[in-house]
């Protein structure tokens, strides 16, 4: 993202704005934007010595460039917010402190958060998590942002999208493999992390094969005969399309759901009489595979998860929580990976 390569895909009646020239955005010229934000940086940022101080501006100019560049690609109307003094305020904290580390992997991230902080037109609770995940980010190493991310992946999303294992492969390579290495079971890396305000250790504790075992259970079902769906009185049958061949045994079958939540928008949109959602409920949960089973699963789909397992057991992840800053933080951490992820909103509102 810290490039000045630009590439735009456009949408079929809409138009590309590119910022090669002094390009008119909402009254304000790029441009002056740009003159404004590095302005709010030289008024702001102490005095440095030599090479530093030569060192400070380039970052300075590097960050402001690729934010800039971001945020007319996902919200022009976010340029006529230069002369507000609050996002001025966040606009700095992000120069301060990519001109202090220049670590790439946190401009980028910082560069997400500050985009959508550009895109609340009003002080709400979502503007204020915001805010503070631009304080917080730098305070954070990469192994604790990654951790970040891969608990809120976990614990707080679901991808409904995904129907079968190479999906859930393909899924995993992109939203986890990039953290997966990352990983630290040290309890300072969480102490911190705590510390921070991202989130919370707590006594309770979740294993990842639960969460997954709940999450995506479509994928870890063993199947079971024809004869189950006639025995207990289904009168749908499988012309219906509720039921598919077993994903993990062709010879059996398994209800077509990805997860629980999934089954009964499907019953509820087809209007199946409640006794028979009892009963495919229960089908849906015949022979579903033990936590053992699901690990082993996973690990034959993805290899690299044998060690998201073991760190989760092993470490507080399995204990903890996050807050909204640490959402917001875990959010942008993958989208800045992904390109594009499930608007925050979502989960802070």
């Amino acid at each position: 993202m810290l490039n000045k390569d630009q590439e735009q895909n456009v949408a079929q009646g809409s138009t590309a704005i590119q910022a090669g020239g002094d390009v008119t955005i909402t009254g304000l010229t790029y441009t002056e934007v740009r003159n404004v934000a590095l302005d709010v940086f030289k008024a702001n940022f102490y005095e440095l010595a030599g090479v530093a101080k030569e060192i400070a501006r380039a970052r300075a100019e590097e960050i402001t460039e690729a934010f800039l560049s971001k945020l007319q690609q996902e919200n022009s109307n976010g340029f006529k917010k230069s002369n507000d003094p609050d996002f001025q305020y966040a606009l700095f904290t992000v120069q301060k402190e990519y001109a202090r580390n220049g670590d790439k992997e946190l401009g980028d991230l910082l560069v997400d958060l500050l985009v959508d902080r550009s895109k609340q037109e009003q002080r709400d609770i979502l503007q204020i998590v915001l805010n503070e995940s631009l304080i917080t980010a730098p305070k954070l190493t990469e192994n604790q942002l990654a951790a970040l991310a891969v608990v809120f992946l976990f614990r707080y999303t679901q991808n409904f999208r995904v129907g079968n294992h190479q999906m859930f492969g393909e899924y995993l390579d992109t939203h986890v493999a990039p953290f997966a290495s990352k990983l630290v079971k040290n309890i300072a890396c969480y102490q911190h992390l705590e510390f921070s305000g991202s989130g919370a250790i707590g006594l309770g504790e979740i294993s990842l094969e639960k969460i997954l075992g709940k999450t995506y259970q479509g994928l870890f079902l063993k199947g079971f005969e024809e004869k189950e769906i006639t025995d207990r009185s289904i009168s749908i049958g499988i012309a219906q399309g509720f039921f598919i061949q077993c994903l993990n045994d062709p010879s059996k079958l398994q209800v077509r759901a990805i997860n629980k939540e999934s089954l009964d928008k499907a019953l509820e949109e087809c209007a199946i009489s409640a006794e028979e959602r009892v009963q495919i409920h229960a089908l849906f949960d015949l022979g579903k595979m033990n936590d053992s089973e699901i690990k082993d699963k996973c690990i034959e789909i993805k290899s690299y998860m044998s060690n998201l397992f073991e760190t989760w057991s092993e470490s507080t992840m399995k204990n903890f929580k996050l807050t909204s800053v640490g959402i917001a933080i875990g959010h942008a951490n993958i989208k800045r990976l992904t390109g594009e992820f499930t608007n925050l909103s979502a989960w802070i509102n």
